[in-house]
C-alpha cells in the first residue's frame, strides 16, 4: 500500500513552488455567492488543497444556470451550495465544507480569506463592511458578459482603493451578472482571483485592480505599492 503522506506529496507536487503548503495550511476560505464565478473559485480551491472551505448562497439551481454557471442537469432544484459542495468533495475526498444555505449576514463567521462573488453592488458593500476588519485577504470578482474585474485587498492601500469601487457609476459591474453571463469569462475571472491568492501566499505584491475585456483583449491593471 502506498504511504498516505507520499500520495499527498505526489498530489500537490506540481504546484508546490507556486502554492506553498505551509501558508495554504493556515487558510480557511469563504466563498460568498456560488454562481458563475463563485462556483469556479470553489472548485479550484478544492483542487488546490484548501484545508477548509465555506460556501454561502441562498439560491437554487435553475435551468438558466446550466450553461452559464456550469451546474449539472442532475443539480436542477438543488441548493447551489449543496451541489457545489458535493462536487468539491468529489474532487478531494474528506475536505471539510461548511455549506450555508442562506443570504450573507453580518453576524456570520467567515474564514481568514474571503472570495466575494456576488452580483449586486449593495450586497458587495454589505459583505465588505462586515468582513474588512477580520480577514487577511479579500478578493472580489465581478463580471458582465465578456468583461471581468478582480479587486484584491490585503493592505491599507488596497482597502482605500476598494472603497472607491463600491460607488463607481460603471454599469458593467453594478448590473446583475445573471443578465449576461458566459462560463468561460467566469473561469478566467476565477483563475485570476486564485492567481492573486497564490501571490499573497508567496508574499508577492498583488494587483489591487485588474480589468479584462475578452472581446477586445484589453487588459488594465492597477499595480500594487
Amino acid at each position: 500500500m502506498v504511504d498516505q503522506t507520499a500520495r499527498i506529496d505526489e498530489r500537490y507536487s506540481r504546484q508546490r513552488d507556486i502554492v506553498p503548503p505551509e501558508r495554504l495550511a493556515q487558510c480557511q476560505a469563504t466563498v460568498v455567492g456560488v454562481g458563475a464565478i463563485g462556483r469556479q473559485v470553489a472548485l479550484q480551491l478544492a483542487a488546490m488543497g484548501i484545508p477548509r472551505l465555506q460556501l454561502i448562497d441562498f439560491d437554487v439551481v435553475e435551468e438558466s444556470n446550466l450553461a452559464s454557471q456550469g451546474y449539472l442537469e442532475d443539480d436542477l432544484g438543488r441548493t447551489k451550495v449543496g451541489a457545489t459542495a458535493d462536487l468539491c468533495s468529489a474532487i478531494r475526498h474528506g475536505i471539510p465544507i461548511d455549506d450555508v444555505e442562506d443570504r450573507f449576514r453580518r453576524s456570520m463567521d467567515v474564514g481568514n480569506v474571503v472570495f466575494c462573488c456576488v452580483d449586486q453592488i449593495d450586497v458587495r458593500q454589505l459583505v465588505w463592511e462586515s468582513v474588512r476588519d477580520r480577514v487577511d485577504l479579500f478578493i472580489d470578482g465581478r463580471m458582465a458578459a465578456e468583461v471581468l474585474r478582480v479587486l484584491t485587498v490585503c493592505d491599507p492601500a488596497g482597502r482605500e482603493h476598494y472603497a472607491t469601487t463600491l460607488f463607481a457609476p460603471d454599469q458593467a459591474y453594478q448590473g446583475s451578472c445573471t443578465a449576461k453571463t458566459t462560463i468561460y469569462c467566469a473561469n478566467v475571472a476565477a483563475g485570476l482571483m486564485l492567481a492573486q491568492f497564490t501571490k499573497w501566499l508567496r508574499h508577492l505584491p498583488v494587483e489591487p485592480d485588474i480589468s479584462l475585456n475578452l472581446l477586445t483583449s484589453e487588459l488594465t491593471c492597477l499595480p500594487g505599492p
